[in-house]
């Protein structure tokens, strides 16, 4: 089996599910930050490629190194590429890869190595597992990784829903995003969305600048907060509804000076993982607090992910926010 291969997919829930909402019982394991790979040994050596296929082995030469090392041919493990930083995972030095030069990779490698932390086994010793439960496949993955070094790691699983509920309370601090949920006794199903995952949200104000679609109509708020003294656009919300966009318009109106922000905009300045490039239409507002429940993935600069609109916050001034702090 050679890659491309379809890789599993997970649903998102809004609670942490009980031990029997899944066949076989629930395993449940963190929802890693980082870059999700399969991780390929064969004879000739170790690629790694991403969930669309690319092959991203050149932008994690570290792994590669030690896959080759410790892991014999013919595996083939699902997991995710990670980097720690002073105790806290950092996407954003996972991103430096991808825009890193050939000369600048091996330092970065060195100064800020990767990790990888393996959660599923496709292929053990050239035979195809995915036809085989997860307990089985993961019993196998214990055993393969049982003398592994750092950088590679096996991801932590439990069957007790009161220790994965701590990890979901604590571990938000270390950047690790929530939970991921499976069935012990489920096959691999590549491409399908046969997992469940539960992200970590703390509820948060922001600024609402601007809308898209009109301030009588608006579909989603435009994010902001004041960082280095101006008031930045951090991100966008999710697709209102239309009762939610009614109450929301109550609170807006046109800006009442000078707004520090352009009428137009890229989708890459609202949504890093946008396919599309083409430029954003923004109504601008006169800037009110909002409350919104956001997840973890804070950069220090922008959330990575949409925002959750809850309320209007007229007693709070937009200047006096401030930004989530990264513990």
């Amino acid at each position: 089996m050679r890659p491309p291969v379809p890789l599993a997919l997970a649903k998102a829930v809004s609670r942490i599910p009980p031990e029997n909402a899944l066949p076989g019982g629930c395993l449940y394991e963190p929802k890693w930050d980082g870059f999700r790979l399969a991780l390929l040994t064969e004879d000739d050596g170790v690629s790694l490629w991403s969930r669309q296929g690319k092959n991203l082995s050149r932008y994690f030469p570290e792994l590669v190194a030690a896959a080759n090392k410790q892991i014999p041919p013919g595996f083939l493990i699902d997991g995710e590429a990670v980097i720690w930083s002073e105790g806290r995972l950092d996407f954003d030095a996972l991103q430096q890869r991808m825009t890193a030069s050939k000369t600048n990779l091996a330092p970065l490698a060195v100064e800020r190595p990767a990790s990888f932390a393996a959660f599923d086994l496709l292929t053990a010793a050239h035979y195809d597992t995915r036809g085989v439960p997860l307990s089985q496949r993961r019993e196998l993955l214990e055993a393969l990784s049982s003398e592994w070094d750092a950088p590679l790691a096996l991801s932590p699983t439990t069957r007790d829903k009161k220790l994965a509920e701590q990890w979901f309370a604590e571990m938000p601090a270390t950047g690790i995003e929530g939970l991921v949920v499976k069935g012990a006794s489920q096959l691999y199903e590549g491409g399908q969305r046969q997992w469940l995952k539960v992200k970590h949200r703390d509820v948060i104000d922001v600024v609402c600048g601007a809308v898209i679609g009109s301030r009588t109509e608006p579909t989603a708020i435009v994010a902001g907060l004041p960082l280095r003294e101006e008031l930045v656009i951090v991100g966008r919300s999710t697709a209102l509804s239309t009762k939610t966009a009614r109450v929301l318009a109550q609170h807006l109106s046109p800006p009442a000076s000078n707004h520090p922000w352009p009428e137009q905009i890229s989708h890459g300045a609202l949504d890093r993982f946008s396919k599309d490039k083409g430029p954003v239409a923004l109504t601008l507002v006169e800037p009110i607090v909002v409350e919104v429940a956001a997840d973890v993935a804070w950069s220090g600069r922008s959330f990575r992910h949409p925002l959750r609109f809850r309320r209007v916050r007229p007693e709070l001034q937009p200047l006096s926010l401030k930004p989530p702090k990264r513990e």
